[in-house]
């Protein structure tokens, strides 16, 4: 049997997920297979509220399968490609569970775009980022091109897609495209560490949250706040909510049962 291209392992409420595919970590239609059922497979598993992605090795994703993109012979055949990997990756960014990309190597093409799905990016001191597609003559096509301009700006997100350029750990900080930057060494134990500490939440809430942020920014303010208050209310009504409110007043840890 071949070994696994996706790896799960859960401590508590965390789940981290890590793709195994070496030297490079590509992302070949084999992995995105695998990395969706796994994603199906949190999604439905209660038991977690927090999950971290990463890359086996020095490496995050390095990109997209070269070699299925140069198989690609028809206008109907990229264009069946480019769906699949954005329906895989909105998948991921509409979890109703955190997830967290622990970027610990270079972090190019797909595998940036995969990054951004992700709600969360750590981002190792040493870590190189970019959209090189331009120097393919092709573009970014599982989402690069909707969720750079979203996180940094329209601007900026228009000179990493024409140029082709690599950035660094540090300016995609800087631009709003890693949340953190932490030592090279220190990548999976920083993720964790903030998966860990989201899980302590109500998983109600959590997924609340989310949801809210998700539809909101796709629709107008007005909708956004209908939507919001919609969730709001509906929390209102959990014991966690409860518990959250008992355990301030009586100046202790709340005890969230996710419920």
């Amino acid at each position: 049997m071949s070994e696994q291209l996706v790896n799960i392992v859960q401590d508590g409420a965390v789940a981290t997920l890590t793709l195994n595919n070496p030297p490079r970590n590509v992302l070949n239609l084999a992995l995105m297979a695998e990395l969706e059922q796994a994603v199906d497979a949190l999604q439905k598993n209660d038991t977690v509220k927090a999950v971290v992605l990463t890359g086996s090795g020095p490496l995050f994703v390095a990109g997209a399968d070269i070699k299925v993109i140069a198989s690609i012979t028809s206008t109907e055949d990229g264009e069946q490609l480019a769906r699949r990997g954005q329906a895989l990756f909105s998948k991921i960014e509409q979890m109703h569970k955190v997830v967290i990309a622990a970027i610990n190597g270079f972090c190019l093409g797909g595998g940036l775009e995969l990054a951004m799905a992700c709600h969360i990016r750590i981002v190792g001191d040493r870590v190189r980022m970019g959209q090189p597609e331009i120097n393919l003559g092709i573009i970014p096509g599982f989402g690069g091109t909707q969720r750079l301009p979203r996180l940094v700006g329209q601007a900026k997100a228009i000179e990493m897609i024409l140029t082709g350029d690599m950035i660094n750990a540090e300016e995609a900080k800087r631009i709003g495209l890693a949340n953190k930057v932490v030592p090279e060494g220190e990548v999976l134990k920083q993720a964790t560490g903030m998966a860990k500490k989201i899980s302590a939440k109500g998983g109600k809430a959590i997924a609340a949250a989310l949801i809210a942020i998700e539809e909101g920014m796709h629709e107008p303010l007005s909708i956004g706040l209908g939507r919001e208050a919609q969730l709001f209310g509906e929390i209102c009504q959990t014991e966690d909510m409860k518990e959250g409110l008992s355990a301030f007043l009586e100046k202790r840890q709340p005890k969230f049962q996710d419920r």
